[in-house]
């Protein structure tokens, strides 16, 4: 079988050599397809070479490629020993069964390994050890994270405003997003949101297409992408395919293209200029793609006439199903049998050999840097872009802010009628610290509830995005930040004020003022909060069993449910109650509404007198009163400082703790 399959792999050779002779000298149906927006070509060929300059090509190796991940005491190997490379000019498609290490392995020749996994090996840029500059590089996810309530126009255009530098006129950026929107077939869609779960929007390969335009915007001489077909029919698959082969023709630039794929027709089949196929994290078959049915048939397994190639291959070595190989192909091999042939067909043959020796040959000959350029926009204009896109987000996102205004002015109303024109007499002073104690209570759980889930979607746009390096983590934060200051603001002055009127709490100008701070100091540490939150955990059920978890024990210690003097010192009043946002807040809403009236008590033998608002403080409610109402509104925006810096931290040194974590994780 080893003599058989390495004579079939010289002729190969010779065959792809020929190919690609002919193909220099007659057209494709690569060059047929760029022919149908020539215009868009050439303006896209020039904003192109303005932003980039001078293009390099970009080769990826790797050799003896082993990613693990750990399974109680061991180790257990996604990816066993792969070699290969992937060339300028041409695709390479990761082909395989699910769960066979296609997404592992373009996580790993693009440096984004989760932290549980461990590689060992080299991958090597342009033969060396290098990471990639900004703009040199896409990569578009499986998953479409984009935002909801945007446009697929206005999708691409804030994001062409990241990703271009400042120098390009705002009508060259919408002009090149334009450009981009047309070639994946998407003009017709400008105008349409990209929806969620509660609208209808963009379908499924819309959003798809729209993905690979984000990240083909900047024109990168390096492309992964992984399952860019998923949700795609077959004249989709088509098209979305056909357009990113053409792209090295269409803008001049010999581009790397990187794609995991897990069943293409065999239209989109021919477009792969390499194949690697992967059972099981072993390689099956790396090479040129027209050479990989010559290859099974070497070993016994010829594809069929008119049947898809790629259909016949992932049914010969896919090992889920327990069954013969098809009757009359492989003599009723079983489908491990098969594979075990041609893992070990391809280990010994020419092929491999022929593999190993190109890898060497680039590390040996192309051993240069790739050219650090950044272009992306400057930090200010970052900011700018991020704060508006954000304000659009939340102004057309009805289920977060307005929803949650609604639902607020509700409750304000009913606190209201409840504690109608509370007064001073002697129940006021427990129906003040009451109903002060309830609204705080119900403000945070309720941002909490109705904010989370529109944080997770924002956040997981923000972690595609920084990962492809359109923006920094400050810049997110900044624009994220004042974005959501006028939907605070509405949020604490028209319930607030509800409240404070009807329930004739302690009137004056400054007074209410405060009020309206303190309210909307809450509901900004509580969207600080989940920040920190979502940073640790961007799971929704998760995140909001711990936000929940921490709102709940700093109400429990904030000093009202159990008073200050009376909470058991150790764990609940240091440091619980002395940590707690809301022991601040209750203190400073208590101070700003006793602190100045006169309340009326009942006397155990009869009679009434008259005590002041600060005694109550003092002996009721045990309140600190060393200190002003201000100071307590001071500390409450130092923390919300602490929490959006700490998530900051968070984030920012999380990408670097990851090999930490790994040896961790991974030690026997």
């Amino acid at each position: 079988m080893t003599s058989s399959s390495s004579v079939h792999c010289d002729f190969l050779m010779q065959e792809e050599n020929i190919l690609e002779e002919s193909s220099r000298n007659k057209p494709t149906p690569h060059m047929l397809i760029a022919e149908e927006a020539e215009g868009d070509d050439t303006k896209s060929i020039e904003m192109s070479v303005r932003v980039q300059g001078a293009k390099e090509d970009i080769t990826v190796t790797w050799e003896n490629l082993w990613v693990t991940v750990s399974s109680g005491n061991k180790k257990k190997p996604i990816l066993q020993d792969l070699t290969g490379y992937a060339s300028p000019g041409r695709i390479l498609a990761i082909m395989g069964p699910s769960g066979c290490g296609k997404s592992t392995l373009l996580d790993s020749l693009a440096g984004r390994l989760s932290s549980p996994m461990k590689h060992s090996g080299k991958i090597l840029i342009n033969g060396q050890k290098q990471t990639l500059a900004y703009g040199t590089s896409g990569y578009v996810t499986q998953e479409d994270a984009m935002l909801s309530t945007l446009t697929a126009g206005e999708t691409l255009y804030y994001s062409a405003q990241l990703q271009f530098p400042d120098s390009m006129s705002t009508a060259e950026k919408k002009e090149q997003a334009d450009i981009t929107l047309r070639e994946m077939g998407l003009q017709g869609a400008i105008n349409t949101r990209v929806g969620g779960w509660g609208s209808k929007g963009l379908s499924g390969g819309q959003k798809r297409r729209l993905s690979i335009c984000i990240e083909i915007l900047t024109r990168p001489r390096l492309l992964f992408l992984d399952e860019p077909t998923s949700g795609l029919d077959s004249a989709a698959s088509y098209y979305v395919m056909s357009r990113i082969a053409t792209l090295n023709l269409r803008d001049g630039i010999r581009r790397t293209i990187v794609t995991s794929i897990h069943q293409p027709s065999s239209e989109v089949f021919e477009l792969f200029h390499d194949l690697c196929l992967l059972s099981s994290g072993e390689t099956v078959y790396f090479g040129p793609a027209s050479g990989a049915n010559q290859f099974f048939s070497s070993n016994g397994f010829p594809c069929p006439t008119l049947h898809n190639p790629s259909d016949h291959y992932l049914r010969i070595i896919n090992k889920d199903f327990e069954q013969d190989v098809e009757e009359g192909f492989g003599k009723g091999v079983s489908t491990e049998k098969a594979i075990d042939t041609l893992v070990k067909s391809y280990r010994m043959s020419q092929v491999r050999k022929q593999v190993k020796s190109e890898v060497k040959k680039i590390v040996e000959s192309d051993s240069c840097e790739t050219r650090k350029n950044r272009i992306h926009a400057a930090f200010p204009t970052q900011c700018l872009v991020l704060t508006r896109r954000s304000s659009l987000q939340f102004f057309r996102d009805i289920s977060n802010y307005w929803l949650r205004l609604i639902v607020f002015i509700v409750i304000a109303i009913s606190i209201g009628s409840i504690f109608y024109n509370i007064g001073t007499d002697n129940g006021s002073i427990q129906g003040r610290g009451s109903l002060l104690i309830f609204f705080v209570s119900v403000l945070t759980f309720m941002t909490l509830v109705g904010g989370f889930s529109p944080l997770l979607e924002e956040m997981k746009v923000f972690g595609r995005e920084r990962l492809n390096g359109h923006y920094g983590v400050t810049a997110f934060l900044i624009g994220h930040t004042f974005s959501a200051v006028p939907y605070m603001v509405l949020i604490s002055v028209i319930p607030g004020g509800i409240v404070y009127h009807l329930c004739g709490l302690h009137k004056g100008i400054d007074c209410f003022f405060y009020f309206t701070c303190l309210l909307f100091s809450i509901v900004m540490w509580v969207e600080s909060l989940m920040l920190v939150i979502g940073s640790i955990c961007p799971n929704y059920v998760i995140g909001m069993f711990l936000a929940g978890g921490v709102e709940g024990l700093m109400i429990l210690t904030g000093g009202f449910y159990r008073l200050p003097n009376d909470l058991p010192k150790p764990l609940w009043k240091y440091p619980f109650y002395y940590v707690s946002f809301l022991k601040y807040a209750l203190q400073g809403s208590f101070k700003n509404d006793f602190d100045g009236l006169t309340f009326s008590v009942n006397l155990e033998g009869g009679g009434t007198a008259n005590i002041s608002g600060r005694e109550v403080l003092s002996e009721t409610w045990h309140v600190e009163m060393g200190h002003s109402k201000w100071v307590d509104l001071a500390i409450m925006f130092g923390m919300i400082v602490l929490y959006r810096v700490l998530f900051l931290l968070i984030t920012k040194f999380k990408e670097k703790f990851k090999p930490f974590l790994a040896s961790i994780t991974l030690r026997p």
